[in-house]
């Protein structure tokens, strides 16, 4: 009995240092600084109030901050997020969860409306994906009709293109419906194998001073500057956005 207590309390321990070697690989991982210097951070009310002050002294050059999701949802920590981030220059840009089971249309006038009176430098996102969407699977002809709208809504008026946060899975099934825009790719812990991409998110749980808990955590494949510009309606500066 003694020895198979010994034997389960061994396995314990095992388990246990397991689990925090990969927690601890999660808050110290981070890719080539020399190849990606610029370092940013995605975040919705889910991070609940941050301290804007205190993350961008802890080395974070721009952040994506979520306005909205489907046809009627507004993330209630954007306004704040936003003003806030904008008071201390850091360059910042919004991002739309499309649900499956909305019309573009919808999710377009709801993205336009809930960013209409915010100051972006960035270009706006759509998130596609299949985690935290509702059970319908619409056919690629579906999703790609859908999305072919909602792209014309916002660019039209926005007057900047749109990117897209795509994980792999999503791409491999609708990734040939999809018009080509900027990608934003998902790959924890490791650089992404394509070469397509601008924006990478390499950490869903990392750690920045300002925000409790984790928050996933950015790089970006050019130049700040670069991606500021893709981010300014034709013809007018950002700064001049209303």
């Amino acid at each position: 009995m003694e020895r198979h207590w010994k034997a389960a309390i061994g396995a314990i321990i095992i388990v246990v240092t397991a689990v925090g070697g990969l927690c601890l690989n999660f808050r110290e991982y981070e890719p080539d600084r020399s190849r990606f210097p610029l370092r940013g951070i995605d975040v919705s009310h889910h991070q609940g109030p941050i301290d804007w002050s205190a993350v961008v002294g802890d080395d974070v050059a721009f952040a994506y901050i979520k306005a909205s999701e489907g046809g009627d949802h507004r993330d209630r920590e954007f306004r704040r997020n936003i003003v806030d981030a904008n008071r201390l220059g850091l360059p910042v840009g919004a991002y739309h969860f499309f649900t499956f089971c909305r019309p573009g249309t919808d999710q377009a006038r709801n993205f336009i409306e809930a960013v209409s009176a915010a100051v972006m430098q960035l270009p706006p996102v759509v998130d596609i994906e299949f985690t935290g969407n509702c059970d319908h699977r619409p056919s690629t002809d579906e999703l790609g009709h859908e999305i072919a709208i909602f792209l014309e809504m916002v660019e039209g008026g926005l007057g900047s293109k749109v990117a897209y946060y795509v994980p792999d899975d999503l791409l491999d099934a609708y990734g040939e419906a999809l018009p080509s825009r900027l990608l934003w790719r998902r790959s924890i812990l490791q650089e992404p194998e394509q070469s397509d991409w601008t924006i990478w998110q390499y950490n869903p749980a990392g750690r920045v001073a300002g925000i409790i808990g984790g928050v996933d955590l950015d790089v970006i494949s050019i130049g700040l500057d670069e991606l500021m510009a893709l981010g300014k309606p034709s013809g007018r500066p950002a700064e001049e956005r209303e």
